[in-house]
């Protein structure tokens, strides 16, 4: 039973779409799955005893083992294009911490796209009300002036007619 055990891990840890990261109590990887490998591009190459903060720019794995607990982050790495969320967990009774890495650039570059769409919405309802608001002020000046023309026009009325009357 143990062996069929061992063997379903090492498929799950080979075929999860999540980045699988261990390193030692230094930080140094131990062990990247082929998802990882994938997430920040580093193809075959042997990454044992390397610092994990070289692929992360972040000190996460770091901040895990100074206080000896979990640590949840959201990290970019912009030569690559990757967005990425990461739970960072002490393995018990080892030196170990395990990372667990899930490629969130979809959504990063949908929200980023959702975020442009309403700023140009908010740009074209503005430019919208500008141009009411210029209408409407024009509207106002032809109807002050029609007004005055009809005043003038009504006092001249009045005033002819007042002659009229006293001649």
């Amino acid at each position: 039973m143990m062996r069929q055990e061992a063997v379903d891990l090492y498929s799950i840890l080979e075929h999860t779409p999540n980045g699988i990261l261990l390193v030692d109590g230094e930080a140094r990887i131990r062990f990247v799955n082929p998802a990882f490998r994938r997430m920040f591009g580093t193809g075959d190459e042997d990454l044992t005893g390397r610092k994990a903060s070289e692929f992360l720019n972040s000190d996460c794995f770091e901040r895990a083992i100074a206080t000896q607990g979990e640590v949840s982050v959201r990290g970019h790495v912009p030569a690559l294009g990757l967005h990425y969320r990461a739970g960072i967990f002490a393995i018990q009774g080892s030196d170990r911490y395990c990372g667990i890495f899930v490629d969130t650039s979809e959504e990063e570059r949908a929200r980023a796209e959702l975020l442009q769409v309403k700023r140009e919405t908010l740009a074209r309802a503005q430019e919208v009300i500008r141009r009411q608001m210029q209408t409407a002020q024009e509207i106002a000046g032809l109807l002050g002036e029609t007004t005055a023309e009809t005043k003038v026009l009504l006092a001249k009325l009045t005033d002819l007619f007042h002659l009229e009357r006293t001649a």
